[in-house]
């Protein structure tokens, strides 16, 4: 997998556009969730893009990365996928130890919050985040909202 970790407007038309079409067919019509993809916090100033591409230079796996006081008083990470022909190789873990890592290099102070889907509380404790909700339904999926303290 070779990573890019991009700002709103470090990238390319293709990346953008092929970023936008992977998040809406994994969280809308995968997931059957009609809701609106574009929020305004791609592009704001301090937002990552994070990008695994394979050899061939497809995306497979993305995440955003936003900065404190965003989503939630902390930094986040958001919009985690990846994509259904690259499941179950570790590549969510790793997309993962990656968008935390940049987390921490443009926060270095500020813990790390996300909203996961109740399934996945498993996968997310693995990266050492705890539950700090209980479960509540957004756009009608099982959510908790989760926490990483910076150490």
């Amino acid at each position: 997998m070779h990573w890019k970790n991009m700002a709103f407007s470090e990238l390319t038309l293709d990346e953008l556009y092929e970023l936008l079409q992977l998040r809406v067919d994994v969280f809308v019509v995968e997931q059957n969730c009609p809701y609106p993809e574009l929020d305004d916090k791609d592009r704001l100033t301090g937002s990552r893009h994070l990008m695994g591409m394979n050899d061939e230079g497809k995306m497979m796996c993305y995440a955003r990365i936003l900065p404190p006081g965003v989503s939630y008083p902390d930094t986040s990470i958001g919009r985690v996928l990846v994509e259904k022909e690259a499941r179950g190789g570790g590549k969510a873990f790793e997309l993962m130890q990656q968008a935390i890592d940049i987390a921490f290099e443009h926060w270095p102070t500020n813990n790390i919050q996300l909203g996961g889907q109740a399934y996945l509380v498993g996968f997310y404790e693995a990266l050492g985040f705890k539950t700090v909700s209980d479960v509540y339904l957004e756009d009608n999926i099982p959510h908790v909202d989760m926490l990483l303290e910076v150490n």
